[in-house]
């Protein structure tokens, strides 16, 4: 039996907003097949060692909605996701309780305005953690976030490679914190 949704406003601590993001220039995929094969194998663009996806619901070799990944975590961090969406540029999950973290995630394959011959890859997560000890290993320990941080860096870089093209410079990292108290902290650095 699926397990529920774990959405972010069931989560504790901060609600975190995660954008990981490369440029590359004159690609030899197209967005749309390039979307393919990263939905077709996502376990490919993520490090084994830090984040090893197994599907466990959906047919191989494509991704559907509905369709439910078993991610092995490096630590005491495994979790499920769901797929909420699944577009020609774009797929979305959602965490599935027992996720170590309460939220979504997004992937998106788009054309940089005004450069044809540029596309951007982001990865954008919403979420907070499950609990309030995978809040504290996560954050004051920054045992989770080296971890999650490394895993969908390697997974733009494998894209960028994947795509044929120059990537234009390291992957991109932004994080915005929105705390109880209604406070943003914004942070921005270089994967």
């Amino acid at each position: 039996m699926s397990k529920s949704v774990q959405p972010a406003d069931e989560g504790a601590g901060p609600f975190t907003e995660r954008r990981y993001y490369i440029d590359v220039a004159r690609p030899k995929l197209g967005v749309t097949e390039l979307m393919r094969r990263i939905q077709a194998h996502p376990e490919e663009f993520s490090p084994d060692l830090l984040a090893d996806f197994e599907k466990k619901k959906g047919q191989q070799n494509r991704m559907q909605v509905g369709d439910e990944y078993h991610i092995k975590i490096l630590g005491p961090w495994n979790g499920s996701v769901r797929v909420t969406e699944v577009a020609d540029q774009h797929f979305s999950l959602c965490t599935l309780e027992g996720h170590p973290e309460a939220g979504n995630i997004r992937f998106a394959l788009r054309q940089l305005p005004g450069r044809p011959d540029t596309l951007r890859f982001e990865i954008r997560s919403q979420a907070r953690s499950r609990d309030g000890l995978v809040a504290f290993a996560y954050t004051t320990l920054g045992v989770g976030k080296q971890v999650q941080e490394q895993t969908w860096v390697t997974f733009c870089q494998r894209v960028a490679e994947e795509s044929g093209g120059e990537p234009l410079g390291p992957v991109q990292v932004d994080t915005t914190e929105h705390t109880d108290d209604g406070n943003e902290h914004e942070h921005h650095e270089r994967g």
